[in-house]
């Protein structure tokens, strides 16, 4: 090797040995073999020589190259793993310390139970159907076979808005069967729905609020009857309150748009609250099969379809679920309460059929 070789050898591996961080070692790098560097012109230099001198040198050259690209790739090694070295000291971490604390959120227990109630009445093949709260008048109460002269079309039961340019008054629904006669009007039959969602009523005490959750249940299909409905029920509140053989009773009763109408009750033991054991009932929801008016008022034929509905306060599944005796609680934002009676934003919704 030339004593030019030799040089630029010993001028390289010296400015390789000096730089301490990658800037400086891609400065050197560039400097020798990029485009412009001392290689480089070396290199190009060996067209202007006579054959044989150009074997000659082009062959020490190329040696030379060798040499100082594994001397530069194995400072780049030495450079980066320095570098990791100083960043795992500075970001040490010691695993004994206790955690820092740090707050963490829960699933309100309305929203625990709506989700709930979806899971199980989904495995049913139920599909879950959404509408405003403001409604009017006919969707609210005249689609639902609910006359004039109902006391819930009293103010003193409903929240009614400003009337519009034609007088009508809208209202803050009062249940969620408005989404009931949407989806009728919308959708041919067969139909299976749920109606989750915010319900407004003039009411306030330990065990009603003037704004709450229902969940509503519709199913429409030729040759549906009592004992579907019944079926779906006893299922749902089994899985619900996971008692495999909780006693279920259906009561007689009225509703203006359902013919028959039936009260759901459960068992339950009026001394210690136990759902499932005692001799008392509990009424827990109202049902029936739909109404041959509200069918005929959404465009569908009571002749060829017919159909079952059932609803049910959310918050008071809930609070039959959790042991929760008093309603506002729910509403008042204390997270003593929350952190008391909520459940873990990580914990999925796992509910199973029960088997009697």
């Amino acid at each position: 090797m030339s004593d030019e070789l030799t040089r630029l050898k010993s001028e390289t591996e010296a400015a390789l040995a000096a730089v301490s961080d990658l800037k400086a070692w891609d400065a050197v790098r560039v400097s020798v073999l990029g485009r412009n560097g001392s290689l480089t012109a070396l290199l190009k230099g060996l067209g202007a020589l006579d054959p044989v001198s150009r074997r000659e040198r082009g062959a020490a050259l190329n040696r030379l190259r060798d040499e100082l690209t594994q001397a530069i790739e194995a400072r780049r090694v030495a450079l980066e793993a320095a570098e990791l070295d100083a960043r795992l000291a500075a970001e040490r971490l010691d695993p004994s310390l206790p955690p820092l604390p740090s707050p963490s959120g829960l699933i309100h227990p309305i929203s625990r139970a709506a989700e709930e109630i979806a899971a199980l009445f989904g495995a049913m093949g139920f599909r879950i159907a959404e509408g405003p709260d403001i409604e009017d008048d006919w969707r609210n109460f005249g689609a639902l076979n609910i006359p004039a002269h109902h006391s819930a079309r009293e103010d003193m039961d409903t929240f009614y808005l400003a009337a519009g340019a034609d007088g009508r008054r809208p209202v803050l629904r009062t249940h969620t069967s408005p989404v009931q006669v949407r989806t009728m009007l919308s959708a041919p039959p067969p139909i299976r729905v749920i109606v989750p969602g915010r319900t407004y009523r003039a009411d306030h005490d330990a065990t009603h609020s003037p704004m709450f959750h229902q969940c509503e249940g519709l199913a429409i299909d030729r040759g549906l009857t009592l004992g579907h409905l019944k079926g779906c029920l006893i299922d749902f509140l089994r899985a619900y309150f996971g008692i495999g053989d909780l006693p279920v009773r259906f009561r007689s009763s009225y509703f203006p748009f359902t013919e028959p109408s039936m009260e759901v009750d459960i068992g339950w033991n009026r001394k210690t609250g136990e759902l499932g054991r005692g001799g008392d009932w509990l009424e827990i929801l109202g049902s029936g099969m739909v109404h041959p008016k509200v069918l005929a008022n959404c465009g569908i034929d009571p002749r060829e379809w017919q159909g079952f509905a059932f609803g049910m306060g959310i918050e008071r599944v809930a609070m039959l679920k959790n042991g929760i005796p008093d309603l506002r609680p729910f509403y008042e934002s204390d997270l003593r309460w929350l952190r008391h009676y909520g459940t873990s934003a990580l914990l999925p919704t796992m509910l199973h059929e029960v088997g009697a």
